[in-house]
């Protein structure tokens, strides 16, 4: 057992707060993450959490032993990175991120190819349209898809996606089609939202005469896969607000109408997120590179084709 290892295990441990839950991140075993913790809190002679049957907290000397322990990681991050960059061989893992729809359609794909040219990089992908915490799940970067906010973290945008508010034809046959968001709201369409647990009340921001505005939708449905959203569309239970590329098929075979053309959702930002100190990480700096050259080109295709 190496003692990076452990400090890893105690780092997860402290982000998580929970033996088990850190456990399955590094996949071990919870056994192993618990001898981890002993002995490192055996050779400190310290103990750095405090434990219950039902509960797991850090000790004073443990937030403590916490800051230093990321300085120490950090310092090996940075050594591996000076030496990859003089062998050129680019080794490791790397925790990927990605929404489900660009994550499915465009990212996945790449991963076999990045592989293939950079053999030594092992490359663990999670994807999901919930709200995601690089520390908290010990990710390397995350792809986002959205307006881009104030963030500790660093932001490498890479094209603008166009998005579209659309319903199927067998829905607007009973319903009428919408020409603004007002009509949304007045008319009483069922918008299907993209809701996971703990997010925020949602509001579809159009682009009126005025500027923007944010419209209180509301529909039977809500769901945290916005490719099911994209079915429940599709069968004609109400009207969605998508990534164009997302639906461009759809669009182009006319199993899906283009909407609220007076008042038309607003681009938004395509990029990574990371660490400010993965940015001298060379397989994350190749990885970053080869997907936003590739998945760029992609969605502009996407979206001209619709």
């Amino acid at each position: 057992m190496s003692y990076v290892e452990t400090i890893k295990t105690f780092l997860r441990v402290y982000d998580l707060g929970s033996m088990s839950a850190a456990a399955r991140d590094q996949r071990i075993s919870a056994a192993v993450a618990s001898a981890r913790i002993n002995t490192l809190e055996t050779q400190l002679g310290v103990r750095l959490f405090s434990r219950t049957t039902r509960s797991l907290h850090p000790t004073e000397q443990g937030r403590v032993f916490y800051d230093g322990a990321l300085r120490i990681l950090e310092a090996i991050d940075a050594a591996e990175a000076a030496v990859t960059d003089m062998t050129r061989s680019p080794r490791g893992t790397l925790f990927v991120a990605a929404p489900l729809g660009v994550g499915k359609r465009f990212l996945a794909p790449e991963v076999p190819r990045f592989k293939k040219l950079y053999p030594l990089v092992e490359i663990r992908l999670r994807l999901s349209d919930r709200k995601i915490d690089l520390t908290s799940e010990g990710l390397d970067v995350a792809l986002f898809q959205d307006q881009p906010r104030d963030s500790n973290l660093m932001m490498r945008q890479f094209a603008e996606v166009e998005r579209v508010v659309c319903a199927a034809p067998d829905y607007l046959a009973v319903m009428g089609r919408p020409k603004n968001g007002d009509d949304l709201i007045a008319d009483g369409h069922h918008c299907l939202n993209l809701r996971y647990p703990g997010a925020p009340e949602f509001q579809w921001i159009l682009n009126t005469p005025d500027g923007p505005r944010k419209y209180a939708v509301t529909g039977p449905f809500e769901s945290d896969d916005g490719d099911v959203l994209t079915g429940w569309a599709l069968d004609g239970y109400g009207v969605i607000l998508k990534p164009r590329h997302e639906v461009a098929q759809h669009l182009a075979s006319g199993a899906l109408v283009e909407l609220c053309q007076d008042t038309p959702p607003s681009p938004v930002t395509l990029g990574f997120l990371y660490a400010h100190r993965k940015h001298q990480d060379p397989k994350l700096r190749l990885f970053m590179d080869h997907m936003s050259d590739r998945i760029g080109t992609a969605i502009k295709k996407a979206q001209s084709d619709a």
